[in-house]
């Protein structure tokens, strides 16, 4: 249910509102938009009492939402939700966000000579694993919290934004100290645990789809992170496993303005997870771009050939250039 303010309804008069949603055993979330604000009530698994709410001052009218997911949801926040990092806008039909970067931290050098060649041509975040959940227990699993000092130096010397990921409760502190964007990876968009712990936080969330995912349960693990009190979320299609066997993953193309008709949040897209190979990124990101993806997680190193960690599939430095030449055009 959407408790529908009037324009001219006071600060006093919405928080009015809550507590009456509060002595009804639920709980209201505001959801303040262009011209009034909203009380999105969570918590309640059946009809609410309307009569208890209408006669208060300032309540315009009373609302059903008919998806599972509120807080998530275009009914419940009908304008866009722009996420804004210092000078970043992300959503919104903003110029879409470039977030670029190696898929692991593997040294100081490395990171600071990757992250100066993505912001030469325009990224503004720069993206890196310090914790990477890998298929093999073989594999290298990143550095740990010595690769989040990396990623603050780089932050530091580059004047970048930076996103990185989170695998559990432990490093999901080390991570919010760290980083300015939390990434959940796709392995870990049903770990509801991690997702509670996502929304206790004050740092924007990027949460990537899972590759056996529905959409409409993606958007149940984004409500995880809003009910626990974090509206920065972002949402991510890096690819989905299909029946195809030519590349990693198959991107969902008309996963982007399908969320984009159900959900106010932004969308990004993760070319590289997606193709598993490099000559593929470069036309799926423009794909996405064309679509109306509000960025792009993209893998871009310094020497790809010798990277310790999906170099396969990480755009070389020239690669990236004309990437970015070509999507601004799309764009335009």
């Amino acid at each position: 249910m959407l408790v529908i303010m009037k324009n001219d309804a006071t600060g006093e008069q919405v928080q009015r509102v809550i507590e009456e949603i509060t002595k009804m055993g639920y709980r209201g979330v505001p959801m303040p938009g262009a011209q009034r604000t909203a009380v999105c009530i969570v918590g309640n698994k059946g009809a609410v009492e309307e009569s208890l709410l209408l006669p208060l001052s300032g309540v315009k009218e009373l609302i059903p939402v008919t998806k599972p997911y509120k807080l998530v949801s275009r009914e419940t926040h009908p304008q866009s939700t722009v996420i804004t990092i210092g000078d970043v806008k992300i959503g919104g039909g903003n110029k879409p966000v470039i977030m670029a970067g190696p898929c692991a931290i593997e040294n100081e050098k490395q990171a600071i000579t990757t992250a100066e060649i993505v912001k030469q041509y325009g990224a503004t975040v720069f993206r890196g694993g310090a914790f990477k959940p890998r298929t093999s227990p073989y594999s290298f699993q990143g550095l740990g919290e010595e690769g989040l000092k990396i990623l603050a130096k780089v932050r530091e010397e580059t004047g970048l934004l930076t996103i990185t990921e989170a695998t559990d409760h432990v490093n999901l502190e080390d991570v919010e100290k760290y980083a300015d964007i939390i990434q959940i990876g796709a392995r870990n968009m049903q770990n509801y645990s991690l997702l509670k712990r996502a929304g206790e936080t004050r740092k924007p969330v990027l949460l990537k789809r899972g590759f056996a995912a529905t959409i409409d349960e993606l958007l149940m693990s984004a409500e995880y992170i809003m009910a626990g009190g974090n509206h920065q979320v972002i949402l991510c299609e890096r690819g989905i496993r299909t029946f195809s066997d030519n590349i990693r993953n198959t991107l969902d193309i008309s996963a982007i303005p399908s969320i984009k008709e159900s959900s106010h949040l932004p969308v990004m897209v993760d070319p590289s997870h997606a193709a598993g190979r490099r000559d593929y990124v470069i036309p799926l990101s423009k794909g996405a771009i064309a679509v109306g993806a509000d960025g792009l997680l993209i893998e871009v190193h310094n020497d790809p050939v010798h990277a310790l960690s999906d170099g396969i599939q990480s755009l070389f430095p020239e690669q990236f250039a004309r990437l970015m030449e070509e999507i601004k055009y799309i764009y335009r």
